[in-house]
């Protein structure tokens, strides 16, 4: 059952009454977007979001705990649970690999108990129950009633900097207890410490080592109140019998009456003490709170506004649509301290630039999908600069990040997709960067070359997989030689095509026939008596046993997936697939069979990653994203159309469980809003867009050229979700592709729908 939950209320008590306005900017200013943003949706299933208070891209990101460890406690919040550990001020969104969770604050009244601290279970001593009755969610904006201690917690956060506001009960016990050596999924501490500098204010600094092996962070604090202050640094068993060191402050404060209220600003670098110290000093220089939220505000606004909706459209789909957009803008997150410093891949100190600051957490493997699209469109100077902070990360570590994460090689995924990332940027003009630069990057990723990488032992064989030396120097990776070959096969082919458009774009012929090449290797692994893409030994056999539903988690010919996802990895040379497979009739059948397969996955380790299944189809992992544009190459788009919309209905909800798998940084909400405009980019580097089924009557893309694309839906309902007709700015499409040079400079694409199948878009 679909529930409507927290702020749906208060969106339905929002007024949104039109008014006339002089300007479509007034407009767009006069429209609260982030009313219509729910930040609890994927904070169930196994989305893993968080619901804290952040501002778009910002460094800081203050949120409750309210587990330690599990997959689905990857972000440190899972809406089931009843107690919270605390706020601390670094967290991941929607990943499945869990990291952060520094610097842990905890408002309390009465003794500060923080014995016995046992690892082995999900909440701290000092916990709180709570309700979600009792819990607001919005954009910049986090409020909760801990009911251990009768404390009012609430914050909100400029870019660098959150802000508390902690309202007490008549006490003489008032504390707040500040847990250096906590963390989401009980990282090992390498070094820690606290300092308290003043009866106002505290510092603190840690290194830890988790998914990023070498992650530090420094954290500036400062009180509207004066404290009293002890350290506790002490050394406890674990629940495996191995030590365990603590760093906590607790703090007491003067007698309370009921209502007080503690206000407290936390400034965190990567960089020193004082990098932390100026960004408070900078970013927030009072504890003027409700001023900070409303700014907050107002930035969600303004990038949620990118693309306007009309209010009068279907209500859950505002709310899925609007909340899709808020989670675009959670990461990649700012990494450069107000005063230019960073952190670099070399572990070295950095002064740069402030007015082009670095970016932090590329999850590359699934964002190049469809967020990094999506960005081309709505924001290509910020898309820009997070491009820029990945050619910086190849100087300074030796090689492009596949996962990066606080300035550390995760090593996590495959491929080498940020070449992606640059092909598409530069095949729609957006570059500001050097091609040939981007070029000699992508290069690099794509050999097998383990020199010169900042990165620790066990992640350059996961960075630098031998599978690229067997991919360069036979021309396939055997599966009896590297894991996942299949799955690193088919990206490879695709990353070395990127590889290809940039070295046209360079001149440089030789490379790019070499790239190009190598970009159709795919189809060493399709099986033509299987027809799926399998593994291939080393002397030229098919791996046996096959079953295209089995999966082995990590540990098998794919990645996160099974034959059945995996086969249809090859955006670059769709029509030579279609080819490779018989022709558009068989192509089409073969692709109806994997959304009517028995969903059933097979095997001891099927991956938990492969969910949100219509048939074999798994909306809820990456690799499957593309799939159901597939049908408009082969001419049939009318399925194209069909299945979209029913991933609208099946695979998004507003509900604590509205998403179907890990949100992944942005990429399961950026497929919603690129399919919601009408349209998506099956192959990021070739800048075409395949037509889909629009979700709203109309919309309206704020260009950041002060221009304005527009999508407008002739007969538009629920039931009619066929295409009759389509033209873009004036001209009439007869297949269902059009270009980024469509878009760009601003336009018009007009959809025209009806409730049953037609033949629109297929070629004569």
């Amino acid at each position: 059952m679909k529930k409507t939950m927290l702020i749906v209320a208060a969106v339905m008590a929002t007024s949104l009454t039109a008014v006339t306005l002089d300007s479509c900017m007034e407009a767009q200013a006069a429209v609260d977007y982030s009313s219509l943003v729910n930040p609890m949706i994927g904070t169930g299933g196994h989305g893993h979001t968080f619901p804290g208070s952040v501002v778009p891209h910002g460094m800081i990101q203050p949120s409750p705990d309210t587990r330690i460890d599990g997959w689905d406690g990857s972000s440190g919040y899972y809406v089931a649970d009843t107690l919270i550990n605390g706020f601390s001020h670094t967290h991941l969104s929607g990943t499945g690999c869990a990291d952060y969770g520094d610097v842990l604050i905890m408002p309390t009244v009465g003794d500060q108990v923080i014995d016995p601290q046992d690892n082995s279970k999900q909440n701290l001593p000092f916990a709180s129950g709570f309700s979600h009755e009792n819990e607001v969610a919005e954009p910049g904006y986090y409020s909760v009633k801990l009911d251990r201690y009768d404390v009012l917690a609430e914050m909100t956060a400029t870019e660098r900097v959150a802000l508390h506001r902690f309202t007490y009960p008549a006490t003489d016990s008032a504390g707040m207890i500040i847990d250096m050596d906590y963390s989401i999924q009980h990282q090992t501490n390498l070094e820690m410490a606290l300092e308290v500098l003043s009866d106002t204010e505290i510092r603190g600094w840690k290194m830890s080592k988790h998914w990023a092996f070498d992650q530090q962070i420094y954290f500036y604090a400062k009180f509207s109140k004066p404290f009293e202050s002890s350290i506790v640094t002490d050394t406890i068993t674990d629940h495996n019998g191995n030590p365990y060191a603590r760093c906590k402050a607790l703090l007491s404060f003067a007698p309370m009456k009921k209502g007080e209220q503690v206000l407290v600003k936390v400034g965190v670098s990567a960089v020193d003490y004082d990098g932390a110290r100026k960004n408070v000093e900078a970013e927030m220089p009072d504890f003027a709170f409700d001023q900070t939220r409303r700014a907050a505000r107002e930035k969600w606004n303004a990038y949620l506004g990118k693309i306007e909706v009309p209010m009068t459209a279907n209500h859950d789909d505002l709310v899925k649509f609007y909340t899709a957009m808020y989670h675009t803008a959670i990461a990649p997150n700012l990494f450069t301290d107000v005063d230019g410093r960073y952190l670099g891949m070399d572990r070295q100190i950095h002064q740069g630039d402030p007015n082009a600051p670095v970016y932090t957490v590329f999850s590359i493997w699934d964002t190049f999908r469809a967020l990094h699209p999506l960005m081309t469109i709505i924001d290509p100077e910020l898309n820009d600069a997070f491009l820029r902070s990945l050619l910086l990360k190849a100087q300074e570590g030796g090689v492009l990040p596949m996962w990066e994460l606080a300035g550390n090689y995760t090593g996590t995924m495959i491929g080498y997709h940020a070449a992606s990332l640059f092909a598409d940027a530069v095949a729609k003009g957006q570059n500001t960067f050097d091609v040939n630069d981007a070029l000699k990057a992508s290069v690099r990723a794509a050999e097998y070359d383990t020199t010169a990488i900042h990165c620790p032992a066990q992640v350059l064989p996961h960075l630098m997989p031998a599978a690229k030396y067997y991919k360069n120097t036979i021309g396939y990776v055997p599966s009896d030689k590297d894991n996942e070959s299949v799955a690193k096969a088919l990206e490879f082919a695709y990353d070395d095509w990127c590889i290809s458009t940039l070295a046209t774009a360079a001149g440089d012929t030789a490379t790019a026939r070499k790239y190009a090449d190598f970009a159709q290797a795919y189809r060493k692994y399709f099986d033509p008596s299987t027809r799926f893409m399998r593994g291939v030994m080393s002397d030229g056999s098919w791996r046996v046993p096959f079953d295209p539903s089995s999966s082995n988690h990590r540990n098998d010919d794919y990645c996160e997936g099974t034959a059945w996802q995996w086969t249809w990895f090859v955006p670059q040379d769709v029509l030579g697939m279609i080819e490779m497979m018989g022709g558009k009739e068989a192509f089409t059948a073969k692709l109806d069979s994997l959304f009517s397969a028995s969903s059933e996955l097979k095997g001891n380790m099927v991956s938990a990653d492969i969910s949100g299944l219509i048939g074999q189809y798994a909306h809820g992992n990456e690799p499957s994203h593309h799939i159901t544009h597939l049908y408009n190459y082969a001419g049939q788009p009318w399925k194209t159309q069909e299945l979209v919309d029913r991933i609208y209905e099946e695979q998004y909800h507003v509900d604590y469980d509205g998403l179907s798998g890990n949100e992944d940084c942005g990429q399961m909400s950026a497929w919603l809003i690129m399919n919601a405009m009408g349209f998506y980019q099956v192959a990021p580097g070739n800048p075409t867009y395949s037509i889909g089924r629009p979700m709203f009557e109309s919309l309206t893309v704020n260009l950041t050229n002060g221009r304005q694309f527009t999508v407008n839906v002739k007969n538009f309902s629920k039931a009619n979700k066929y295409i009759k007709s389509a033209q873009i700015n004036g001209r009439q499409l007869t297949t269902p592709f059009f270009t980024h040079d469509d878009i760009k400079d601003g336009g018009d694409l007009v959809i025209e729908m009806t409730d049953k199948p037609t033949e629109w878009g297929v070629a004569k």
